[in-house]
């Protein structure tokens, strides 16, 4: 890394961007990510800048993710994705998305 001081930088900003997902308050990780893309004003990173301006227009989702209440675990997302392709699967050649919708709504529900 001492061979490349912009990699370096890089790398470094990579890392330490990964804070941002252990704020509990949108306050405190809207201050963060401030301060975030303020150490990348001079260091001519373009595609830290593309990827800030992503991350403004993505921000709500973000800042819902930094409630407690609002964070899954990646194994159920995960799940549930491999349940709606099974459905998927089984309903292959069925056009009706509705039909689509409604089995996979039935399929997450608790059993009676």
């Amino acid at each position: 890394m001492a061979a490349n001081k912009r990699l370096n930088t890089a790398y470094l900003l990579k890392e330490s961007f990964g804070q941002l997902w252990d704020y509990q308050r949108e306050g405190w990780a809207r201050r963060f990510f401030e301060n975030w893309r303020a150490s990348l004003k001079w260091q001519r990173l373009k595609p830290y800048e593309k990827f800030t301006e992503m991350i403004e227009r993505h921000w709500d989702g973000i800042a819902a993710y930094c409630l407690p209440e609002n964070k899954v675990s990646l194994g159920y997302v995960e799940g549930l994705n491999n349940k709606i392709r099974v459905i998927q699967r089984r309903a292959y050649g069925l056009r009706d998305e509705e039909y689509l919708r409604l089995k996979i709504l039935t399929s997450t529900l608790p059993p009676l």
